[in-house]
């Protein structure tokens, strides 16, 4: 079996993800690339309910090599981000913080320092239907400029890293900013730290960690 590890760590990553609340159903989606391959969870198919043999692997252009299920729908934004960051996993949510702040907001503001980790500003990208190249060149522009994480308007939000627990971690924190933002407006403006603070921040050493060469 071609990817043999890779593809029973996105079962276990998609079962943390579905007892976070980090997706519903069958909602959301995961990949891990190694080399010229991709390791993606199959479409229509419940995270917390999959098999390493369920997850098909296709190769950067898309076509299939081997797995007996469709790749998820969300596989040309997966290899987009692969073609255009030094990502080696994504994790693709539909958590309802990140929903909230996607349906309503143009950017997530940094109201954490810990917004650094993901690159500072988390950017939305501009609304496309799932699953066409339009949503991934959408989603391509979000993560520009070295982000790791970007959240699409009234969708989800997307996180990348150098490995999956990586890219599943910051999904975790996307979703915790996102959920600190909505309840802090349920009792004032919430403040925003200045690009000073952030650089002072920075200074001491807080930064998101270099991604490796992918091989």
């Amino acid at each position: 079996m071609l990817l043999k590890d890779e593809r029973a760590e996105l079962c276990a990553i998609g079962r943390r993800l579905a007892e976070a609340g980090l997706v519903t159903g069958a909602s959301g989606n995961v990949s891990v690339r190694s080399g010229d391959l991709v390791a993606v969870t199959p479409g229509g198919m419940m995270l917390d309910g999959m098999e390493p043999a369920d997850c098909p692997v296709v190769n950067m252009s898309a076509r299939l090599v081997e797995g007996d299920r469709a790749p998820s729908s969300e596989t040309p934004m997966h290899l987009a981000l692969y073609e255009t960051t030094p990502a080696a996993a994504i994790v693709h949510t539909h958590s309802t913080y990140g929903a909230v702040v996607a349906t309503t907001m143009s950017e997530l503001p940094p109201i954490h320092y810990n917004t650094l980790l993901l690159g500072g500003v988390v950017k939305v990208a501009e609304y496309a239907t799932y699953g066409t190249p339009e949503l991934a060149e959408n989603v391509q522009n979000a993560m520009a400029g070295g982000k790791r994480a970007a959240l699409m308007a009234n969708h989800g939000g997307v996180t990348i890293g150098r490995d999956l627990e990586e890219a599943f971690e910051n999904a975790r924190l996307l979703e915790w900013l996102c959920g600190v933002y909505v309840r802090a407006r349920t009792i004032g403006e919430p403040r925003v730290l200045t690009d000073g603070e952030l650089a002072a921040v920075v200074e001491r050493g807080l930064r998101p960690p270099e991604f490796p060469r992918v091989t």
